[in-house]
């Protein structure tokens, strides 16, 4: 009898409550990690190109990782959140096709479970500023690793449940069911997998056809059915990613991270960047550094 087995983690790095002001205004916020909010008073914002949320009172708020938004409070806003790290066994989050942003009524045990992630994980606060641009460093990143590592084995365990509850809301939500990819082929999963192991290789569309003996016009149409994109699509979003992440948690040169990601030359890497992310990737380094610690 196969067994089905829980195929996502996710690996917390901050949880807190805030009470914010019209300072919490920031644009064009492009995380590896997770957001997740829930809102108990005052009213906010988040925005991407096409569409805005309002952060009201009583609902929960979920922005998966890499996705670009705009934050912003003009008054007042009382708000719960936690950010964390997803990790795939096969390579291919749950959100990789809707990296969007979702809202939910939330219910007295996703309150409660707010909470008491807080409360097991006291240490987890940004008391630094609430800026992205200034708790996103490697060296926090680094920080909230070791506690995880330091935190007992019982209260790591309760720590991912609550965590699995909270995203499993999001996961019955329409809006994802109706782009749900979870019968994905075990050999296309494979290519996934191969995908995210050789980021900083050369990946062509043959090369992955003759893997699983398809010709490439074949493996390209059941590509784009089962996950939403062409290969080349799906390897230049997955070199982005690992792009921004270099980006953000390292001193790598443009030059560095564009070799380490599999491109050929700055160039290209440059307008690959900025078709996925509308940021050229001097912008985006310009905007995590552009302030000192507070």
């Amino acid at each position: 009898m196969s067994r089905r087995m829980v195929k996502h983690s996710f690996i917390l790095l901050n949880v807190d409550y805030v009470e914010l002001g019209d300072k919490w205004n920031y644009k064009n916020v492009l995380s590896p990690y997770y957001r997740m909010y829930y809102i108990d008073k005052g009213e906010g914002s988040i925005s991407d190109q096409t569409a805005t949320w309002v952060l009201e009172p009583g609902y929960l708020y979920l922005v998966p990782s890499f996705t670009l938004c705009n934050l912003k409070c003009t008054g007042f806003i009382g708000q719960y959140f936690v950010h964390f790290f997803e990790d795939a066994l096969d390579g291919l989050s749950l959100f990789h096709n809707s990296q969007t942003v979702y809202k939910i009524k939330a219910t007295e045990m996703d309150i409660a479970n707010f909470k008491r992630l807080l409360e097991i994980n006291p240490f987890r606060k940004i008391n630094r500023s609430d800026n992205p641009q200034v708790y996103e460093k490697g060296i926090y990143y680094r920080e909230y690793e070791e506690l995880n590592n330091k935190q007992s084995y019982e209260l790591f365990m309760e720590t991912q449940g609550i965590l699995l509850q909270l995203i499993s809301k999001f996961i019955s939500t329409d809006q994802l069911r109706q782009k749900d990819t979870t019968a994905i082929p075990s050999r296309i999963v494979d290519l996934l997998g191969f995908i995210q192991l050789n980021l900083s290789n050369t990946v062509t569309v043959k090369m992955l056809a003759g893997m699983v003996n398809l010709h490439p016009d074949h493996l390209s149409r059941l590509f784009l059915k089962l996950t939403g994109e062409r290969p080349l699509s799906y390897i230049h979003r997955k070199r982005i990613e690992r792009a921004q992440y270099l980006m953000i948690t390292t001193d790598m040169s443009l030059s560095q991270i564009a070799a380490a990601t599999g491109f050929d030359n700055v160039a290209h890497f440059s307008r690959v960047f900025k078709k996925i992310t509308s940021l050229t990737p001097a912008r985006y380094r310009e905007q995590d550094h552009s302030n000192n610690m507070l």
